[in-house]
């Protein structure tokens, strides 16, 4: 059965900014236009936050925050958050919970993802976070992760009739989501959950074999990996005979989107909102797997931040374009977080 993605209700826990937990159950305080609002997204391997007021039937960003803590690093061989990741994670999350407080942030929620969801320590490192930075992760199930992604980003779709789907190539997993849009408002048809996201498929294929002379066949075993776990997705999805419209929200996509753009430095407003061409992200893939990670590194948009994980980031994407051709595909700097922030203000009772 289809669901409104807008009227889906704000699950489990939200928190406030000073730590505390507030009440869900709490009626909406419709007065509460001067109301500032927090969202933290931790995934298997970003932590970030938005701090944000709602303005004239939108919301305007006043804080954000953003580290690469990779939270889910080995997570693939042990099956358990290491130490080092959880410390790197905690680190992060007391920034963020600094800035709620010094932003006066009525009422927040603060998300965790795959890393949280397939780690046995997973519960217990949500408890620690709460013990030293005041701040309830939620480990949300993959279907809440979707409706997120999907209220945070759909205005960004090509216009156009017919069926569209939405992707997230996370650090330990990619949703993909099939929407219909009435009068603006999306409609999830169907969604799934794939196990691999850009350091589950790398750890599965070992960064000596990405770095090595056979690199390219390591980046095809990869390819067809991911090509798997979404053809079954596929295989449940009505034939849609006009081709698809494709929207992505990932770091992978606005990489290779300023890759396209051969951008001197990544620059988020001029690549949200973009519809690249789907030959060009291939070509893009294709260049970027070929690469040795000096040359990946020294892409000003990659650097050697990105340089290790963006080839399974490439090859997730090859092969969701595989299975779903499209002319175009669409680039959204913006998902869970902004899904967040929309959810609790609407709970609020503004119309966004």
């Amino acid at each position: 059965m289809a669901q409104d993605v807008a009227s889906a209700p704000v699950l489990r826990q939200a928190n406030a900014g000073q730590g505390g937990p507030s009440n869900p159950e709490a009626p909406p305080r419709r007065e509460s236009g001067r109301h500032t609002y927090g969202a933290i997204d931790l995934g298997t391997n970003n932590c970030r936050l938005l701090i944000a007021r709602p303005i004239d039937g939108t919301f305007t960003v006043i804080d954000a925050f953003s580290r690469v803590v990779r939270l889910g690093e080995g997570l693939t061989r042990s099956g358990a958050l290491s130490d080092a990741a959880m410390d790197r994670a905690v680190d992060a999350l007391s920034i963020c919970a600094d800035k709620l407080r010094r932003r006066n942030v009525s009422l927040s929620r603060s998300v965790a993802t795959e890393a949280c969801r397939r780690a046995k320590n997973g519960s217990a490192f949500a408890e620690r976070v709460r013990d030293e930075t005041g701040i309830v992760l939620d480990i949300i199930a993959p279907q809440e992760e979707a409706r997120l992604a999907v209220l945070g980003c759909h205005k960004l779709l090509e216009p156009g009739d017919g069926p569209a789907l939405i992707f997230d190539i996370g650090g330990g997993s990619t949703e993909l989501v099939l929407v219909d849009q009435q009068e603006g408002t999306p409609r999830i048809r169907s969604w799934w959950s794939a196990p691999w996201g850009v350091v589950s498929l790398t750890e599965s294929e070992g960064r000596e074999a990405l770095e090595g002379p056979d690199r390219v066949l390591a980046y095809e075993r990869m390819r067809e990996r991911a090509r798997r776990a979404f053809s079954r997705f596929a295989a449940m999805l009505p034939e849609i005979e006009d081709g698809i419209r494709l929207l992505g929200t990932s770091g992978t996509v606005t990489t290779l989107a300023s890759v396209h753009l051969a951008l001197p430095s990544y620059d988020r407003r001029v690549v949200d909102g973009l519809h690249v061409p789907i030959e060009s992200m291939r070509r893009i893939s294709s260049m970027i797997a070929a690469m040795d990670h000096a040359q990946r590194a020294a892409l000003p948009c990659i650097g050697n931040e990105r340089a290790d994980l963006v080839v399974a980031g490439c090859a997730i994407l090859e092969a969701i374009i595989e299975i779903w051709p499209a002319r175009n595909l669409g680039v959204a700097d913006r998902g869970i977080r902004e899904g967040i922030l929309r959810s609790l203000m609407a709970r609020d009772g503004h119309q966004l």
